[in-house]
């Protein structure tokens, strides 16, 4: 008996029906405190080292743009933030008895560094297709700009550049890891058809996104396109791969210039990403069927030794 990605909590004696409800419970509850302790952490440092106002200004600046390359420290502070997914995820099913980090990779119950080596190029053709055509639109048809056409500090550039690289892997594989890893692997344990374990995930992912309704599109887009690759390819690695490259080039393409305020989404944008996103899927598509990534795994292989009665598996 084999299982696609969407099923893998299935492949679990252990598993029952209500486990992935107390896992996001618990798993929201381990965000939170993880949050809570690094935020605190990072504001008692600015407030010991720069003092009350300092602190106060900060955060003044976050609230009004949590992207602000100018200021490095907002940067870290928001990138860091949203990476504490990642290990809440993780914790949050291995105390259930639903899986592990490797689990939630792929079928083959690990992180697949090859395949997803392999899907670079199709996401680098991605993101060259998404600025190729954001050149090509006409600036009055991509809404306001946020910019104030003064250029970013040099020393504060650098610095943001070096924090983007760093930190905004995380945070991109930290959404993978919860939207298309838990939230794929919860709704396909309790419905078969993979399309309730594609929509579903990415509607919360969207409103997760605090955008107007062009740019919950835009993220919706990228959402479905990225977990449609999770199941067809077995594994996380092309949406991690599809998600930070799309992130860095948001993030990058950003800091030169001090923004007014953040971003939000057009329709052109919207337009852009539909586009883009369907060009990825078609390109990873094809590059699995070149190399057929394990798309499936034994209930009684190495990722899960443990045979499920059938009557588990529905």
């Amino acid at each position: 008996m084999n299982l696609a990605y969407h099923r893998l909590f299935r492949a679990r004696t252990t598993y029952r029906w209500w486990k992935p409800v107390v896992a996001l419970i618990v798993g929201a509850g381990f965000y939170y405190a993880l949050l809570l302790a690094y935020q605190e952490v990072f504001l008692l440092l600015i407030g010991g080292f720069a003092g009350t106002a300092a602190r106060d200004a900060f955060l003044a600046a976050w609230q009004h743009n949590q992207q602000d390359a100018s200021r490095p420290l907002v940067l870290l502070f928001t990138l860091g933030s949203i990476s504490m997914m990642l290990p809440a995820v993780v914790i949050a099913v291995r105390l259930l008895g639903l899986g592990s980090f490797g689990t939630v990779s792929s079928v083959v119950g690990r992180l697949r560094w090859r395949w997803l080596a392999r899907c670079i190029l199709p996401g680098l053709v991605f993101i060259g297709l998404s600025v190729g055509l954001s050149l090509a639109v006409p600036a009055s048809w991509q809404g306001p700009q946020t910019s104030s056409g003064t250029a970013t500090p040099l020393p504060a550039l650098i610095v943001s550049i070096v924090l983007i690289l760093v930190f905004v892997p995380l945070q991109a594989t930290g959404e993978e890891f919860a939207f298309r890893g838990f939230g794929t692997q919860t709704i396909g344990s309790w419905i078969r058809p993979p399309v309730f374990a594609i929509v579903l995930p990415t509607a919360a992912f969207a409103l997760a996104h605090d955008y107007n309704v062009w740019g919950r599109l835009d993220v919706a887009a990228l959402g479905v396109s990225f977990a449609y690759l999770t199941w067809r390819t077995g594994g996380l690695e092309a949406g991690i791969v599809g998600h930070v490259l799309n992130n860095l080039l948001v993030f990058l393409l950003a800091a030169p210039t001090v923004a007014t305020a953040q971003s939000d989404g057009t329709p052109a944008g919207a337009a852009i990403t539909v586009v883009t996103s369907a060009v990825y899927v078609l390109l990873v598509t094809w590059m699995a069927r070149r190399h057929e990534p394990e798309r499936v795994t034994p209930v009684d292989g190495p990722a899960f030794p443990s045979v499920v009665p059938r009557k588990l598996l529905g």
